[in-house]
């Protein structure tokens, strides 16, 4: 197995947080759950764009392509308005979307909050990048993450023969 560090990319899709109006805490939230579930050495990318499809793909592409992020998660812009094109964005990048990740995300999320029929977030690859959409609120990033991280490691071995190790009784916290 590939011994190497991954890369691990956070995009956080935020009108107001890339204009500087407001604090992003998306981008944070998804660090330190990262941090704290991930046992092997990974290196990281950030960086706070605006709602706008082109560029969101144009910062995926660049993120999978000329970065070599092994998995890309990006926070904000899943919800029901004209602003929030995230999915698309990633749909238009990625060569396979995961629906199970979607499912799965959504499923967890609802047993707490009812409003997470409304989020469209969804998951797939680019060459060998792994690309998550998560929500923008700090709480349903570790709900959404909990509930599918558990098939990151796999996925990722499959993709480039990376070889993680994750904090299992971290990840699998939120589901005793």
């Amino acid at each position: 197995m590939n011994n190497t560090k991954i890369k691990v990319g956070f995009i956080t899709i935020s009108d107001r947080a890339a204009r500087g109006e407001y604090e992003d805490i998306g981008g944070p939230a998804m660090q330190t759950w990262i941090n704290s579930a991930l046992l092997s050495p990974y290196e990281i990318e950030t960086i706070i764009i605006e709602d706008e499809q082109a560029l969101i793909e144009q910062t995926m592409m660049e993120f999978a392509d000329n970065k070599h992020c092994n998995l890309i998660l990006t926070t904000g812009g899943t919800g029901p308005t004209t602003r929030d094109v995230t999915p698309e964005a990633t749909q238009a990048v990625c060569e396979w979307i995961f629906d199970g990740f979607a499912q799965q995300m959504r499923t967890v999320s609802l047993r707490t909050v009812p409003t997470a029929i409304l989020s469209r977030q969804i998951a797939g690859t680019r060459g060998k990048s792994l690309i998550i959409n998560l929500p923008g609120k700090p709480e349903a990033i570790a709900v959404c993450l909990g509930a599918v991280f558990l098939a990151v490691p796999k996925c990722l071995e499959l993709l480039d023969n990376s070889n993680i190790q994750i904090d299992l009784d971290f990840v699998e916290k939120d589901f005793s």
